[in-house]
């Protein structure tokens, strides 16, 4: 499995970190050149490896970590998404509810990227945390996974174990994906609750 993160901006660079910790391969890109990218990389960590856009959407799993009015543009960049899992790590705010059509924002999402298996996922957590170590005083921090394919699930559950982290799947996406939502006036209840899931 190939994984790439697309931004590279605060939560770009903290999942980066995340990677990095357990020595996992990651390709980083941006609106950036790969070789303005690099030096921040190789200080992450040498399994995290900036390339270009197109070289980065050649990954398996990709996490897009953009600002949200970027994503309609970004699924123009190849023809199909097809086989790809796709990570929606952004958060719509401040973009108005009115110019989602009815939809929480990773349903919006979706509607760009056809073709691919779209989870929402480690958004709710705020860069800083995002950065640190999951695996605190003997539990794992959790992360909220929300998606409307059931099949999605799989590989992004997987991921987060390997990052360290506990995922808690909340269901389709205008179920548990409005749970941990940021959009107008209206939070989501589990929007940068920072909790932690106990080993048995």
């Amino acid at each position: 499995m190939s994984y790439a993160i697309v931004g590279f901006g605060k939560i770009g660079q903290a999942l980066a970190h995340a990677f990095a910790r357990k020595n996992i391969n990651v390709t980083v890109a941006s609106r950036r050149s790969p070789e303005e990218l690099a030096p921040q990389a190789r200080e992450i960590g040498h399994t995290v490896v900036a390339k270009s856009l197109q070289d980065a959407l050649q990954a398996d799993t990709i996490i897009l970590a953009i600002p949200f009015g970027e994503h309609r543009e970004m699924a123009k960049a190849l023809p199909s998404w097809n086989g790809k899992t796709i990570i929606d790590a952004m958060n719509s705010f401040p973009t108005p509810p009115e110019e989602l059509d009815g939809l929480t924002s990773s349903a919006f999402v979706a509607k760009s990227f056809t073709g691919a298996n779209l989870v929402k996922g480690f958004n709710h957590l705020g860069a800083a945390k995002l950065a640190t170590d999951p695996i605190v005083e003997g539990g794992h921090r959790v992360v909220f996974l929300s998606s409307d394919g059931e099949d999605a699930f799989a590989p992004v559950v997987d991921l987060a174990k390997q990052l360290g982290f506990a995922p808690v799947k909340l269901g389709k996406l205008n179920e548990g994906g409005a749970l941990v939502s940021a959009r107008g006036q209206v939070w989501g209840p589990l929007i940068f609750q920072d909790l932690f899931k106990k080993q048995p």
